[in-house]
């Protein structure tokens, strides 16, 4: 493993233990084994460490969620797809994603509005995914910008709360999301008689 992958590595777990603000570049230079000094041979600083941890990590999705995007299955099987990848993620990797979701605050206006960026492409896959459902008959007649809000509500919190020691593995999370936004919760027959 590079250095520089070493000090990412650590920058993570310093941020998500201490949060941004109170880490410091000497803790995480202390977690890789180097000198605070040395640091500055890899990056310019704390807030390039987080920008670096944001833009790694979005990267990452959008090009697993592009991947689905293009898979030649239905539009409901896509979407059971990308709602497990998120969830996976997000559960596999809490520090990262807690991270990204809690810390845009701290970046510059350009770092910033390139992670805006990058979030606006990661929703508009995701709606291209619902709106092809719609056009095929699949899904029925809904707001997709909306719907796609409520899966990212749904799925993103899976860092907070997620156990990997719980009862329920991070895929059955995800079946079981992937059910309520394809299926609902209404049980057969109880739509009609409420």
């Amino acid at each position: 493993m590079s250095k520089e992958r070493q000090i990412l590595d650590a920058a993570r777990r310093v941020f998500r233990d201490k949060g941004y603000y109170a880490a410091s570049m000497q803790e995480i230079a202390h977690a890789v084994g180097l000198q605070k000094g040395s640091l500055y041979y890899y990056i310019s600083g704390k807030q390039e460490l987080l920008f670096r941890i944001f833009d790694e990590a979005i990267g990452s999705m959008i090009a697993q969620l592009e991947s689905i995007r293009a898979m030649a299955v239905s539009p409901g099987e896509r979407l059971r797809r990308a709602i497990t990848a998120h969830t996976v993620a997000i559960a596999d990797h809490p520090d990262t994603l807690g991270i990204v979701l809690r810390e845009t605050r701290v970046l510059s206006p350009s770092q910033r509005d390139r992670i805006d960026d990058q979030r606006r492409h990661y929703e508009r896959l995701l709606e291209s995914i619902l709106i092809e459902g719609i056009k095929a008959g699949q899904f029925r007649e809904m707001d997709p910008r909306l719907i796609t809000y409520a899966l990212l509500g749904m799925t993103n919190w899976v860092h907070r709360w997620y156990n990997p020691s719980g009862r329920l593995s991070a895929e059955e999370i995800a079946a079981i999301f992937s059910d309520v936004l394809l299926h609902g919760i209404t049980a057969e027959g109880e739509a009609a008689n409420s």
